[in-house]
């Protein structure tokens, strides 16, 4: 059996940008920080790495349908963080970004990763951003390298 499968370096000629959200920035900023240390630790050089800032978890497919458009980039990495609160708010920013972020990848064809925390309090939300669980911006980051591997690996 013949596996096809991305690998985890870079050759440091590979654009990619992050676009994270501004809002729930105590986290966020943390996840950017993961982001960039692995697309460092894996060979990307840093002048290569682009962060976009968008007001909000809602406004993360806006963004990228403009990114992918232009076609500058090998990979994007969304990051975000909702975190519940009292109202239904959370169910509607939830379910529209991550059903954006999904449609925009599709519509493209391109290496897409989403790191977006969907987390019912601040405690989780700080424990995925560096803490007990790890960095899920470094995961998000790690995951769209391996994905821009296996694109080339496959001809996409």
């Amino acid at each position: 059996m013949n596996v096809i499968e991305g690998k985890l370096n870079l050759t440091g000629n590979e654009r990619v940008a992050v676009i994270a959200s501004r809002f729930n920035h105590l986290i966020t900023d943390r996840l950017v920080e993961g982001a960039r240390d692995s697309f460092v630790r894996h060979g990307g050089k840093d002048e290569h790495l682009d962060l976009i800032l968008v007001p909000g978890a809602f406004e993360l497919p806006f963004a990228l349908e403009k990114v992918l458009a232009q076609g500058d980039y090998d990979g994007v990495c969304c990051l975000g963080a909702i975190i519940r609160g009292s109202t239904p708010h959370f169910d509607y920013v939830s379910a529209e970004a991550t059903k954006g972020i999904a449609n925009v990848t599709l519509k493209y064809g391109a290496a897409v990763t989403f790191g977006v925390l969907t987390t019912d309090n601040i405690e989780q939300a700080i424990e995925r951003a560096g803490t007990k669980v790890g960095n899920k911006g470094f995961e998000a980051m790690t995951g769209l390298i391996e994905m821009i591997n296996l694109y080339k690996n496959i001809g996409a």
